[in-house]
């Protein structure tokens, strides 16, 4: 029988994102990959330094046993096969059990998500992430040089904006058209109706499964509703999650206020943000990986 990802949690990871490779990426970006490769093959007995989602990882590997599998993490990146090399050697010094990985050389990656039954796609590009997101897979660009979490070593932390992250963008519309004003009284009047789902419900899904199923394992999860949403528009957003059986550990509307301060206090291993603006205050805090979805993401096409 072939192997099976069939009931665990899928995180599909670039290898940027797992580890610094900022250095790199560099001439990756300035020229074709060859002074790339060339340099990562001088480098493939050094091991990388941990990047923005080591320790979230790290984390999520906690969950596993010899008699449960319940996490699965994949590299998934543009890298070409012999870097590939050096990203394993370093997931190998570093302690991680990976086993799994596709490099496809500058091609796309993101269409590997399905084979892959991936739950989430962390990626330093952009471009893939847009793709993956328009596929309807729950993806998002890191900020690889976010503030790295250095607290609570027995729990993850993991922290969603609502609007075009958890949920759909239909009340983010009616506010940036129409106004603070016009938004409350949309919520209000929508109040019993909960809201359509964004792109991130599946994820918070699939964690609340492992929340529920850890049994006895080492590491704890904790999530957060951080939103700028703020009384009486937080009702709906409450009643949305109920209605979909889910059970958020914390929420913070914030009516506008800056996020970063209050994701300080929180220390998540990840926050997802769909606005530019709120993931540049939260980097500064936090780990950090911009969701571009929804409106505040619209790219008109040029005629």
């Amino acid at each position: 029988m072939p192997a099976s990802l069939d009931g665990q949690l899928v995180i599909a990871i670039s290898s940027r994102a797992l580890f610094d490779f900022e250095a790199e990426n560099q001439i990756f970006d300035q020229a074709d990959d060859l002074p790339y490769m060339a340099l990562q093959l001088e480098k493939i007995d050094e091991p990388a330094a941990p990047g923005m989602a080591y320790s979230l990882v790290k984390k999520l590997l906690a969950f596993n046993s010899p008699e449960h599998q319940r996490v699965e993490v994949v590299i998934l990146s543009r890298n070409d096969p012999v870097s590939g090399l050096r990203v394993f050697k370093s997931c190998y010094t570093h302690g991680l059990p990976l086993l799994r990985g596709v490099f496809t050389r500058g091609r796309p990656a993101w269409s590997f998500l399905k084979p892959l039954q991936a739950n989430l796609f962390l990626s330093a590009d952009e471009a893939d992430v847009r793709d993956a997101l328009a596929a309807d897979f729950a993806a998002a660009r890191v900020y690889p040089k976010s503030a790295s979490a250095e607290q609570h070593p027995d729990e993850i932390r993991i922290a969603f904006d609502g609007d075009a992250v958890l949920f759909s963008d239909e009340a983010e519309r009616v506010f940036q058209q129409d106004g603070l004003l016009a938004f409350q009284a949309h919520e209000s009047a929508k109040v019993q109706q909960p809201l359509p789902p964004g792109p991130f419900k599946s994820f918070l899904q699939a964690l609340h499964r492992l929340q529920q199923d850890a049994g006895d394992a080492p590491m704890k999860i904790r999530t957060a509703l951080v939103t700028a949403r703020s009384a009486p528009a937080h009702e709906r957003a409450i009643r949305t999650l109920m209605s979909w059986n889910i059970q958020i550990d914390e929420a913070y509307f914030l009516g506008g206020l800056e996020k970063g301060p209050f994701l300080k206090v929180f220390a998540p291993d990840l926050f997802f943000d769909d606005q530019t603006g709120h993931c540049d205050s939260a980097a500064s805090v936090a780990p950090t990986a911009h969701v571009a979805a929804g409106i505040s993401n619209y790219r008109p096409v040029a005629n």
